[in-house]
């Protein structure tokens, strides 16, 4: 008995996806998730995006600029993917993208893990940015209050640090510019013990 082929998804199906819906074509297959996030999950990306920006130069004529960008639709070969952040070094991201879409790798993808999207980020969405050449992922869970830091080395993405709640983060390709973890999270942390009352 003949085995079934499976159709490969295509930007048709991605466009025909409902816009509260985050969608993305990962090995063929299209994945969508809730757009609307949980508060402390847009609350953290937030925070990381403005303190990275603030932080690092963007100057046009640095050569050590950043570009950050969130939820862009990036793509490589069939793989159609939108990480919460993603940064380049300007030197790699000379001109603005013409399409809506950037096929030039981020040298760093930060994922916001949350139980609707832990499958994916953890699994074939950091298959395919080492495969794309990404150098650092970033997984972050408000809800744990954990970073992972990984860095692509030879093809193999390499776990270079755990930063919990009350830990600095000094994490490539931004150690240089390192932050209390605390700093992300809008609340206090739950498992911290409660502060005296005034």
């Amino acid at each position: 008995m003949a085995e079934a082929v499976l159709r490969q998804a295509t930007y048709a199906d991605l466009e025909a996806v409902p816009e509260h819906r985050v969608a993305e074509i990962i090995d063929g297959v299209l994945e969508t998730h809730p757009r609307g996030r949980p508060p402390l999950l847009g609350a953290t990306a937030f925070s990381l995006a403005a303190l990275l920006g603030s932080r690092m130069p963007r100057r046009r004529n640095d050569p050590d600029a950043w570009i950050f960008m969130s939820r862009s639709e990036l793509r490589f070969g069939p793989q159609v993917l939108v990480p919460d952040l993603a940064g380049w070094r300007r030197q790699r991201l000379q001109t603005e993208p013409q399409d809506a879409f950037i096929t030039t790798p981020p040298d760093w993808v930060c994922e916001i893990v949350s139980p609707a999207t832990v499958r994916l980020d953890r699994g074939r969405k950091r298959r395919i940015y080492g495969e794309a050449g990404v150098g650092h992922l970033w997984l972050l869970d408000p809800a744990a209050g954990v970073l992972e830091g990984f860095a692509l080395a030879d093809g193999r993405w390499v776990l270079l640090a755990t930063i919990q709640r009350g830990e600095t983060v000094a994490l490539p390709p931004f150690d240089a510019v390192p932050f209390p973890f605390d700093d992300l999270f809008p609340f206090d942390d739950p498992a911290a013990p409660a502060l005296p009352e005034t």
